[in-house]
């Protein structure tokens, strides 16, 4: 079982929101919107898809992490973990 699995319908409305919102997007440039306007949409999505990937290591951590640590098995989930985390905060 995913460690999302009590929050997968919510991320699922946010994802498909998100894809309206790039839809959006690629309408903007279709239409020569003002480069400034774009770049808040950009912005936008990037925020909500943050917001997506900070549900899921929430998720992910209380879940997946905690269970491994049950198990005694802790060191690769949390490694993983971290892993995960350094990828998001680089960009």
């Amino acid at each position: 079982m995913t460690g999302y699995v009590k929050d997968k319908q919510q991320i699922e409305k946010r994802l498909s929101r998100i894809e309206g919102q790039v839809r959006g997007l690629r309408k903007m440039v279709e239409e020569d919107r003002y480069c400034i306007d774009v770049l808040t949409q950009v912005s936008a999505v990037q925020s909500a898809l943050e917001s997506v990937a900070l549900l899921l290591l929430r998720d992910h951590t209380q879940h997946c992490v905690t269970e491994a640590i049950r198990a005694g098995e802790g060191t690769d989930k949390v490694r993983e973990l971290s892993e995960a985390v350094e990828r998001l905060v680089r960009r």
